[in-house]
């Protein structure tokens, strides 16, 4: 499952964005669910990055729960196997409030997790907003 957590201080401003895990919908390379969080997700740094001032912090790594080798997409396995096991993360920590044009992006960001959490239900993602 996709993990996704957005906190936001008491005057509903951006502070953190947190996603793990992977939806698990379909095989390692095709699946649905975690290209369309992957695409939404990478789309709001790059535009925070490319269109904002913001300062903020990124934290990307992979943890390989089977063991510490990836494995390679087009190797044939059984159906079990080809599923994909790493759990990916992304953390982003704005250093500083945000502006309008993030704070848009990020609401533009949750509107699309949420439709994909309504649409695919929340065995595969789930969305959840902490105040800090």
């Amino acid at each position: 499952m996709i993990s996704i957590t957005v906190c936001k201080d008491k005057t509903k401003g951006y502070r953190e964005l947190h996603c793990e895990g992977h939806a698990l919908f379909g095989y390692r390379g095709s699946d649905v669910v975690c290209a369309a969080v992957s695409v939404l997700v990478i789309n709001t740094i790059n535009g925070i990055e490319q269109f904002t001032e913001d300062a903020f912090t990124l934290d990307t790594w992979s943890e390989d729960e089977t063991d510490s080798s990836r494995k390679p997409f087009g190797r044939k396995r059984g159906r079990k196997d080809r599923r994909q096991e790493e759990q990916n993360h992304i953390d982003v920590k704005f250093t500083e409030p945000v502006s309008e044009r993030t704070t848009l992006l990020m609401d533009v960001l949750m509107q699309g997790l949420t439709e994909i959490q309504s649409e695919y239900g929340e065995s595969y993602v789930t969305v959840t907003i902490k105040e800090v």
